[in-house]
């Protein structure tokens, strides 16, 4: 039963510093007879410590009725963009190089392995 909780625990940790999107949008591009159409989804998120920089993700999201049951592979194309929107504060750790190679963002686009992610570098 210890193990349970320690492993629960694990796991939300290593989820809790991955920044979280906000869906802007999405657009039909295949239409399906039955069930979600294929689309184009647009999402944002700010990564947690880069302060008032806001990246856009843009990704394929497999519809037709694997995709509305959560059992479709959406495909490998991806676009991101990132913006200044403010003065750029940059956290300790990463003016430091602790952070080089962190993971800010990821979304499972398969039912098991396979996902889609952005992984921050600085160069100063």
């Amino acid at each position: 039963m210890k193990y349970k909780h320690l492993i629960l625990s694990l796991s939300l940790i290593m989820l809790g510093p991955l920044a979280h999107a906000e869906e802007i949008g999405s657009v039909d591009t295949v239409f399906k007879m039955i069930g979600p159409d294929h689309k184009i989804v647009v999402e944002a998120f700010d990564d947690p410590d880069v302060k008032n920089v806001t990246c856009y993700v843009s990704r394929a999201k497999t519809g037709g009725i694997k995709g509305g049951l959560g059992l479709a592979e959406d495909t490998s194309d991806a676009a991101i963009s990132c913006q200044q929107v403010g003065p750029i504060e940059l956290s300790d750790r990463i003016k430091n190089g602790k952070a080089q190679g962190e993971v800010v963002f990821k979304k499972r686009t398969s039912l098991v392995f396979k996902s889609l992610q952005v992984v921050r570098f600085y160069d100063a």
